[in-house]
């Protein structure tokens, strides 16, 4: 996700810019796996966020099945896609990636959406 800002989100100065639950970061990932969907081509993500919950709830929202994260996440994370309806998530949250960037806080709807299904985060 660092290349989508182009920014070294190690760097204290620009840190707080990245936000791997961001509007279009969404958007572009959700973008990859409707494309993979329809030609029949798996897609997997590799990389930390999958390892948090609310990061494998906003994959697994977006259309992700296949995931890659630290050992350590494995049971909190299974946890919670075992509980999720994701085409329920899918109703509740995918409209505000429709919304103008900014309007809508995408980390503020998916950690609404988990308190009303019950799902720990």
């Amino acid at each position: 996700m660092q290349f989508l800002y182009a920014a070294d989100r190690g760097n204290a100065r620009v840190a707080e810019r990245f936000d791997i639950l961001s509007t279009p970061v969404l958007r572009a990932l959700k973008d990859i796996a409707d494309k993979a969907r329809k030609h029949g081509k798996p897609v997997a993500l590799c990389g930390e966020m999958a390892s948090q919950p609310i990061g494998a709830l906003a994959l697994a929202i977006l259309g992700y099945r296949s995931m890659s994260l630290s050992p350590s996440a494995i049971g909190p994370v299974k946890a919670l896609l075992l509980e999720l309806d994701t085409k329920k998530g899918a109703e509740a949250i995918l409209p505000f990636l429709d919304q103008p960037v900014g309007s809508v806080s995408m980390r503020h709807k998916l950690e609404g959406f988990a308190a009303a299904e019950g799902l720990q985060l």
